[in-house]
This record gives structure tokens, C-alpha cells and sequence, in this order.
């Protein structure tokens, strides 16, 4: 056995005296001036092609000889970041900063660990400004709210712009930043989507301002779809119009005279149901009362949309305990009937809760939500008393009760017959607390 240990140690010892001894790319490079020979694309499907120019943020390879020793790679005014690990005698990979450059030379700067700087002509092409979100898409005319997104530019040969292309009203920008856009909401402006036009180019939003497309519940008795203010579960929540209003009347999830914990069931103060169907046999699907959303609202394509609603959660009374538990499901799993057969012909279930309750994720009916947590066990959400837009792909509807993944999530338009918002659990534990949480406009829309 000794004689084995010592025939491995030799070697080993050999091998580390010899990598000791080698020389790195930036030792063996330092004090010689690089060499830029060209630029290609990172993407192997565009590695042959060589590059004179690339938008902010794409990621390039530079070859040449003598780069060991280059220490900063500056585009334009932007200093990029470099990963030592990236870096070899004959190639540099690097990602252009995403930022828009005050100062434009059209030049790639490469220096090295001893000063010596050379320069290389390369473009930075700035991409059309682009709108992802908007705070509140319900946002009053006349009030303040800002516009999220990337490669919001001003130049005096062409001005930042914003219009409300329902009205064509130009929106007053009150002040911006490469990624977001604070405006004031044109007096005339109505439903449809926003544009914001640069020197780089123009883009339109893919959401509508005030938008109604989708609309499963205003809250309004000559609303969209009338949905919504009779109830059509076990549960009724709280509905108001006033001051605090964004268009008339919405709901409030609250109860003040209690505290909710990480064990609170509280379906009579923090839920809303829409159970579609009505006790009749067959069961039926009233209009404008017990309808189901599928009938109202085009999900054939749900894996490229998104739920919708205003929010506004007061600073007195934030939230920072369970979660907010966003179901849909089929009339196969619950309906506002006693069960049976519909006009359709198809089975109904009877009105019941065991889809959403899922004995902390462990049945094997365990049937797939959204779980909305804006607030952390660190710190509490609230609103600042203002509206705000929550957006939540439909593709996220796959957790359980405590997050874990579902068993069953939704597959097919016919599981968007119902909708449920239930206040409860999620997994996460944080601080007691007695939120109210105000919801208005539910919608279901194209992403």
C-alpha cells in the first residue's frame, strides 16, 4: 500500500510545480499594445458574421492579439463590465452596457493594465423605446403616473414624446430616466394604447389605457358584463363607491375588527366568488349574472395572457400576512348549483371549496393558482393610498395552497369558467396584520 501512495504523489507534485510555472495571458501580454482584427457575434448560429456595430446590451466577442492585459473596455462614454475569465491573448467577451450614451465617438476603447490605449470603430445602435408597464393603466386625466420600460431618450432634434392614441393627446412628461417616464394624463384621454416616440425610433404599447378588452368584472350594474355585484358563491364581499373610487364602484377585502395570523380562514372578510351556473335543472348560465367567463372572454389562447386589476392597499392598513390566492377553474370542479347535468350536457359539481383548500398542497386534487405576495416577512406592502395595476401571466396559475407546484393546473379554455380570490396561506409566514385591500376592473387580456 505505501509503495501505491507514493507511485500517485510524484506526478501530482510534478503537475503543480509546473502550473506554477506558467505564464497567464495577462502576464505574458503586459506592456504590448493589443490588436483588434474584428468582432462577432456570441450567438453560434451568427458566429461567422463579423460585426461593425450591435444594440446596447448584446454580448460580443473582439479578436486579435496581445488582449491578456486589457483591463477596461469603454463604448462610447460607457464603461462595460469585464470578466477577468473572458479575457485571453487572442479574445475578449463582452457584454455592451445596456445604457444610452451621452457622448457618441462610434469607438470600442481597449486599455491595458499599463495605460497603453488603443481605439477600434465600432457602433452602438440604440433599439426604439419600448413601454412594458404602465403603474396604473386606469389613471385618472390630469393625475400623475409613470411609464416603465427601456431606451427612453430626449435630444433637441427630437424630443420625448408620449400620446394617447385614443384622444391623439400628447401626455406633459414631468421627468425621465433611460427606464421609466413620469406623465400627466391628457384631459381628453380615452381608451386605447400609448405611443412614445425618440430619435431611435417609435413603439406603441401592447396594453390599452383604460383598457376594457377582457373585462370579466367592473363592478358596474351597466358595466362590460354585469358580473361580479350579485353573489354567486358562499361568500359576498364588501362593495364601494366613493372618494377613494378609480371608475365607480369596486370591492374591498377587508376586516379591521380582526387581526389576520398565518392560520386565518377569514372567506367572509378577504374573499370574492364567482361560481358560474344557477340552481335549476338543467343547470343554466344566466346572462350578465351567472355566466362563465370562458363564454365572455376568448381564453383559447390563455397561455399568452395575463390577469388584470387595479389595486389600492391604504398606508394605514398594509398587508404583510398570506397570500392572495387567484384561482380560475371549470364547472367540473365547482359551480353556484347543487351538481348535475347542464344545457350542455356536460357533469356539473355541486358548490364546494375542496379544489381550493388542497390540504396544504397534499390532495391529489391539488388544482393550480396564482399566489400574489407583493409583501416580504421584512416588510409590509401597501399602496401610498394610490391605484396601481397588477399584472400576473395566466402561466403562473400552477401552485398549490402552500406554493408548491399543483398536481393539476389549468389545460384547457374550460377551466375559466369561475374565478376566486381568497386572502390565505401561501406558504410564507409574516407579520399579523389588518389590510385592506380595494380591487377594481378584473380582466383577462392578450400579453
Amino acid at each position: 500500500m505505501k509503495k501505491y501512495i507514493k507511485y500517485f504523489a510524484i506526478p501530482v507534485v510534478a503537475i503543480t510545480a509546473m502550473t506554477s510555472c506558467t505564464e497567464t495571458d495577462a502576464e505574458k501580454d503586459k506592456g504590448s499594445t493589443p490588436v483588434i482584427k474584428y468582432a462577432r457575434d456570441c450567438d453560434p448560429a451568427k458566429g461567422d458574421s463579423l460585426i461593425v456595430a450591435a444594440n446596447l446590451g448584446a454580448k460580443l466577442a473582439f479578436v486579435g492579439d496581445n488582449l491578456g492585459d486589457v483591463q477596461q473596455v469603454w463604448f462610447n462614454d460607457q464603461k462595460a463590465l469585464l470578466n477577468p475569465t473572458m479575457v485571453t491573448s487572442h479574445t475578449i467577451i463582452i457584454d455592451i452596457p445596456n445604457v444610452i450614451p451621452t457622448a457618441v465617438n462610434n469607438t470600442a476603447r481597449f486599455i491595458t493594465s499599463t495605460g497603453i490605449e488603443v481605439e477600434y470603430p465600432f457602433t452602438i445602435t440604440v433599439p426604439a423605446p419600448r413601454i412594458n408597464t404602465m403603474k396604473c393603466e386606469y389613471a385618472a386625466p390630469g393625475s400623475r403616473t409613470t411609464l416603465s420600460g427601456a431606451y427612453f431618450a430626449d435630444d433637441p432634434n427630437q424630443p420625448l414624446t408620449v400620446v394617447f392614441e385614443g384622444s391623439g393627446e400628447e401626455a406633459e412628461i414631468v421627468s425621465f430616466d433611460q427606464d421609466n417616464i413620469t406623465i400627466v394624463v391628457p384631459d381628453g384621454a380615452v381608451e386605447g394604447p400609448i405611443s412614445v416616440k425618440t430619435i431611435y425610433g417609435e413603439s406603441t404599447t401592447s396594453f390599452n389605457y383604460a383598457d376594457t378588452r377582457g373585462m370579466m368584472f367592473d363592478f358596474e350594474r351597466d358595466g362590460a358584463t354585469g358580473l361580479g355585484l350579485e353573489k354567486r358563491g358562499w361568500k359576498a364581499p364588501k362593495f364601494k363607491n366613493d372618494n377613494n373610487s378609480i371608475t365607480g364602484t369596486y370591492i374591498e377585502l377587508s376586516n379591521e375588527e380582526s387581526t389576520m395570523n398565518k392560520d386565518s380562514w377569514d372567506d367572509e372578510h378577504y374573499c370574492f366568488q364567482h361560481w358560474s351556473g344557477e340552481w335549476s335543472t338543467p343547470i343554466s348560465y344566466p346572462e350578465r349574472l351567472g355566466e362563465r367567463l370562458f363564454d365572455i372572454v376568448d381564453f383559447s389562447d390563455f397561455k399568452n395572457m395575463s390577469l388584470k386589476f387595479e389595486m389600492r392597499i391604504p398606508a394605514s392598513n398594509p398587508w404583510q400576512q398570506c397570500a392572495m390566492q387567484i384561482v380560475f377553474s371549470g364547472v367540473d370542479k365547482t359551480s353556484y348549483s347543487g351538481g348535475g347535468t347542464d344545457v350542455f350536457g356536460n357533469t356539473v359539481k355541486e358548490s364546494n371549496m375542496e379544489y381550493l383548500q388542497d390540504d396544504n398542497g397534499k390532495s391529489d386534487n391539488s388544482w393550480g393558482r396564482a399566489l400574489y405576495r407583493p409583501w416580504t416577512p421584512a416588510k409590509a406592502f401597501d399602496t401610498a393610498d394610490e391605484w396601481i395595476t397588477v399584472t400576473i401571466p395566466l402561466t403562473d396559475f400552477i401552485y398549490n395552497s402552500v406554493g408548491g407546484k399543483a398536481k393539476k393546473t389549468p389545460s384547457s379554455p374550460s377551466d375559466f369558467a369561475n374565478f376566486e380570490i381568497f386572502v390565505w396561506n401561501g406558504g410564507v409566514e409574516g407579520v399579523d396584520c389588518s389590510p385592506i385591500i380595494c380591487i377594481d376592473n378584473i380582466r383577462a387580456v392578450k400579453n
